[in-house]
């Protein structure tokens, strides 16, 4: 039987990937927006940027697959990139905003 597979082990993945030129995780960003969790232990993570044009749009996606893929129960990682609907300030975290000093 296999371990149980929660959404919270895959937001502590993808808080350890980080925007490199803000000092906020991804999931406090407000970068992810969706995770979805199959029978077979496959994970699907819907995601975006906080700008369609970021330099880095290649490395976060590849991180934040590599970051779910090593959370030990997942037998596939699948990162789907969206600009729809547009990332907004309104997405961060209490504590993301805090640590801009934007509260």
């Amino acid at each position: 039987m296999n371990p149980i597979l929660s959404e919270s082990d895959i937001i502590d993945a993808l808080k350890t990937v980080f925007d490199p030129d803000i000092p906020v995780n991804i999931y406090d960003l407000g970068l992810i927006y969706d995770i979805e969790i199959n029978e077979k232990q496959g994970v699907s993570v819907t995601m975006t940027l906080t700008n369609p044009n970021c330099p880095v749009a290649d490395d976060l996606v590849k991180q934040a697959r590599e970051a779910v893929e090593q959370v030990p129960e997942v037998k596939e990682a699948n990162i789907i990139l969206v600009f729809d609907p547009p990332w907004s300030k309104d997405n961060m975290s209490d504590a993301a905003m805090l640590e801009l000093g934007m509260l």
